[in-house]
C-alpha cells in the first residue's frame, strides 16, 4: 500500500539572512488576493510587494486597502500597465506576477522578461501558438525564468496519484480515462465574465482544461503528440435557451435579479457577495466590465461540452471529457497500466441543492462545501487495483487552506524556491506549453474536425522530455 501525506513539503535551508525579492503585481481581478495575502502574511520574510498595476483604478484602490488592513507600512505602488517595461527599469522589479485575462499573457510576460524581471503567471500560459512562440524566443533571449502556478499538482490526492503512477504499482501507463465536471454555479460562471469570448480565454479548453492536460502530463511523465477534439455550445447561449423555451431574460444578473423566493439559480447578484460588490460592481464605472452577465446571452463563443482523444509520445492515449452543466461538480480518473489500474474519484460539490441561496460558493474546490444529498457525497476515494489481486484503497493525507493544502505548498515553492519533491511538482514555462498545446490543438481540431499534430505549430522549442 502507498501513503503519501503530502502535506509536510521539505523547504530549502534558508539560514542566515535572505534579500526580499521585490514583486509587481499586475492584474488586480480575484486571482490577485491569493499573491498579495501571501507576500504581506506568511511569505514576507523573502518577498516584498512594491507595485499594483491594472487598467480599473478601482481595483486597485480595493487592493491598497486590503494591503493596508494586513499591515502594510506603506502603500504599494500604482503604475498603468502601459508603463511596466519602465516600473521594472526604474524599481529594480526582481518578479513579475501576472493576474491579467488569459489573452494578455504573452504580451506581459514577453514585456517583463525583456525588461529584467522573472516572472509568474497563473494559468493558461497563453491562448494561442503566436503567443507561446512569443514567450519561447523571450525565454531564450533573455535567460530568465517563467513560472506558470499549477497548483493542483499539490493537492494531495492528485500527488497521490503521482506517487501511485511513479513507483510503477501499476506498471508502464497504457491509457488514461479522465472526466471532469462542473456544476451549473461553478461551470456557469465561465458563460457570464469574459471568459465567455473565446478571443479572451481561448475557450475552456485553454482556460480550464489546461490545469487538467498538465495534470495528465504530469501524473505520466509523457508529452502530449497529437489530438482530436468534439464538443460545442450545448446548454448555454440564448440559442440553447430558446429552443428550451425559457424566455425573456435580464442581460445581466445583479440589476435584472428577481426578488427572494423566486431568483434564477442562473442569475448573479453582485450585490448579494460584499466581495464581489467592492470588487466589480463598484468599479464598473471606470472600465464598463460586468461581472454577472446572463449565461444565456448571445455572444458566447465558447464550448461547454468537450471532449479529447490525446495521443502521447511515449504511447499511451488520454479520453478527456469535459461538462459545464452538471448537477454536481468533481472528477474521475482511471489510469490503467500494464500491471493494473488506478482509479481517482472526487465529489467537490455533491449537488447543487441551495442554488436560490445568495451565498453558494462558486468554486468549491477552492472552498470546500458541504452539500451532500443521500445517495452522493461530498470526498474523494484513490484505488489501485494490481491484475489478479484484490483492490485496495490509498489513503489521502490534506492540509490546511485550498485546494487540500495544495495553494500552500504552491506559494511555499514559488517565494522560498523548490526544496527536494521527488513528485516533481514545481512547474517551469515548459509544462505552460506542454499543457496549453493540448488546448490550441482541440480548438484548432474543433475547427477543421480533422486530428491535429501539435508539432505542427512551430511553438519554438521541443516540448519532448529530455530535448529541452
Amino acid at each position: 500500500m502507498v501513503n503519501v501525506d503530502t502535506a509536510q513539503h521539505p523547504q530549502p535551508d534558508t539560514a542566515g539572512p535572505v534579500a526580499r525579492s521585490r514583486i509587481a503585481l499586475i492584474g488586480t481581478g480575484g486571482r490577485a488576493e491569493m499573491y498579495i495575502r501571501a507576500i504581506l502574511g506568511q511569505h514576507a520574510d523573502v518577498a516584498e510587494l512594491v507595485a499594483l498595476s491594472d487598467a480599473n483604478r478601482g481595483r486597485m484602490e480595493y487592493y491598497q486597502r486590503l494591503i493596508q488592513e494586513l499591515g502594510a507600512e506603506r502603500p504599494a505602488d500604482s503604475f498603468e500597465p502601459g508603463k511596466l517595461t519602465e516600473y521594472i527599469g526604474a524599481n529594480a522589479v526582481d518578479r513579475v506576477i501576472v493576474t491579467t485575462p488569459d489573452y494578455t499573457h504573452a504580451d506581459y510576460i514577453v514585456e517583463a522578461l525583456e525588461a529584467g524581471a522573472d516572472v509568474v503567471v497563473e494559468k493558461p500560459l497563453t491562448i494561442d501558438a503566436e503567443g507561446c512562440r512569443r514567450i519561447t524566443s523571450a525565454v531564450a533571449a533573455t535567460g530568465r525564468n517563467v513560472v506558470v502556478t499549477f497548483n493542483y499538482r499539490y493537492s494531495p490526492r492528485n500527488s497521490a496519484l503521482k506517487q501511485v503512477i511513479q513507483d510503477g504499482v501499476i506498471g508502464k501507463v497504457t491509457s488514461i480515462d479522465f472526466s471532469w465536471v462542473l456544476d451549473t454555479v461553478h461551470g456557469a460562471d465561465y458563460f457570464r465574465r469574459w471568459h465567455r469570448d473565446k478571443q479572451n480565454s481561448g475557450g475552456l479548453l485553454i482556460h480550464k482544461a489546461s490545469h487538467h492536460f498538465d495534470l495528465v502530463n504530469w501524473w505520466i511523465d509523457d508529452v502530449p503528440e497529437r489530438v482530436y477534439a468534439s464538443g460545442g455550445l450545448r446548454f448555454y447561449g440564448a440559442k440553447n435557451a430558446a429552443e428550451r423555451g425559457l424566455g425573456a431574460r435580464p442581460e445581466r444578473g445583479t440589476t435584472g435579479a428577481t426578488e427572494e423566493g423566486t431568483r434564477d439559480p442562473f442569475v448573479l447578484d453582485l450585490r448579494d457577495d460584499e466581495r464581489l460588490r467592492e470588487l466589480y460592481y463598484d468599479n464598473e464605472k471606470f472600465d464598463g466590465y460586468r461581472r454577472d452577465q446572463d449565461v444565456f446571452t448571445e455572444g458566447i463563443t465558447i464550448e461547454d461540452n468537450l471532449a479529447l482523444t490525446v495521443d502521447y509520445d511515449g504511447g499511451p492515449t488520454l479520453s478527456y471529457s469535459l461538462n459545464a452543466h452538471s448537477p454536481w461538480e468533481g472528477y474521475r480518473v482511471a489510469v490503467n497500466g500494464t500491471e493494473g489500474r488506478a482509479e481517482l474519484e472526487v465529489v467537490e460539490r455533491a449537488a447543487v441543492v441551495h442554488s436560490t441561496d445568495k451565498k453558494t460558493v462558486v468554486d468549491p474546490s477552492a472552498t470546500p462545501v458541504e452539500e451532500d444529498d443521500a445517495v452522493r457525497r461530498n470526498g474523494e476515494r484513490l484505488v489501485v487495483q494490481r491484475h489478479w489481486e484484490p483492490a485496495y484503497e490509498v489513503p489521502i493525507v490534506n492540509g490546511e487552506g485550498g485546494h487540500g493544502g495544495g495553494d500552500n505548498l504552491l506559494l511555499s515553492d514559488l517565494f522560498n524556491g523548490p526544496g527536494e519533491d521527488p513528485l516533481g511538482r514545481p512547474s517551469g514555462y515548459l509544462d505552460g506549453l506542454r499543457s496549453v498545446s493540448v488546448g490550441i490543438a482541440g480548438n484548432a481540431s474543433l475547427e477543421t474536425q480533422l486530428p491535429v499534430r501539435i508539432s505542427e505549430f512551430g511553438l519554438g522549442v521541443e516540448l519532448r522530455r529530455g530535448r529541452d
